[in-house]
């Protein structure tokens, strides 16, 4: 299997297994590559035109000029981000993406952000086996410093996730949500 094909597999939403030499090693292959990218972007200054040149590559799409991040940042795969414009990204957050992780317009998200699209099985047999669940961040969310959200959710537009909380279940569109596991506990009005 070649690279792009690979990839492809990965965006599908197909499950690895450590056994699978093949994929294994594909695996391995990108995850070094994006850490190439990581070194450049969190080892030296750049300009906010030279973070979005890295995320562009990162990504394998084009990222809009309006994106900025605050490094350092970390994913394992990159090739399964997708970002809105006007998307703020603090320093110190952590992406597993590949799963899948997609960032509406005009979101923010807060320091040291958690963001996780694999599972392992509980059973031993498929405790190898990392399964993707995509994550879902709508149009002008805020997720706050050291929220982590986990693999298969979706926050719908214009929720606040609370700093800290550790998020396993959708949120609805205009919801505050707090705690672990976190709750709603406001509805936004305008």
């Amino acid at each position: 299997m070649e690279m792009q094909e690979f990839i492809a597999f990965c965006k599908a939403g197909n499950p690895i297994s450590s056994t699978d030499k093949e994929l294994h090693s594909l695996l391995v292959q990108s995850s070094f590559q994006a850490q190439k990218i990581m070194v450049e972007l969190n080892s030296t200054f750049n300009t906010q035109k030279e973070i979005v040149a890295l995320f562009s590559e990162l990504t394998g799409a084009t990222v809009d000029a309006s994106f900025l991040c605050l490094p350092p940042f970390y994913t394992d795969f990159g090739k399964n981000i997708s970002i809105g414009k006007n998307v703020f990204i603090n320093t110190g957050c952590s992406f597993q993406d590949r799963g899948g992780i997609t960032i509406g317009n005009g979101s923010l998200i807060g320091m040291n952000v958690s963001i996780a699209t694999l599972n392992h099985g509980l059973p031993l047999e498929t405790r190898g086996t990392t399964t993707p669940f995509p994550v879902v961040i709508g149009e002008n969310v805020w997720i706050g410093s050291n929220a982590t959200i986990l693999p298969g959710v979706t926050i719908g537009d214009n929720a606040v996730v609370a700093a800290g909380a550790v998020v396993s279940k959708d949120v609805p569109s205009n919801t505050v949500v707090a705690g672990v596991p976190a709750k709603a506990i406001k509805k936004i009005t305008e």
